[in-house]
């Protein structure tokens, strides 16, 4: 998950590197008045977001894979946990009965 995090965040900073660079040649409008900071920023997340899409599909298939095994995980901890649990209880039922 890290992995695809990084390269998504790499994808933004080139996406943001060349839209500067268009919008400071005059290439591609200034924002208005004090905005240009957050036009440039708004414009190279509106790039960068189907740009991540197409390049980084194995990635961020790779990266669900993973986090589906790691919830999986935790359900069977957590299902074992309640086995334990109820068996412990069981057992103390049945010594109660027993008494």
């Amino acid at each position: 998950m890290l992995r695809y995090t990084l390269m998504r965040l790499g994808i933004f900073a080139g996406c943001l590197v060349v839209v500067w660079d268009l919008v400071y040649s005059g290439i591609a409008p200034r924002g208005l008045g004090d905005s240009n900071y957050m036009w440039v920023v708004l414009l190279s997340l509106v790039i960068s977001a189907p740009i991540s899409f197409v390049v980084l599909r194995g990635e961020r298939d790779r990266a669900s894979a993973e986090v589906i095994a790691r919830v999986d995980r935790a359900k069977a901890n957590l299902e074992a946990n309640r086995n334990q649990e109820d068996v412990a209880d069981d057992a103390a039922r049945a010594q109660g009965r027993a008494s």
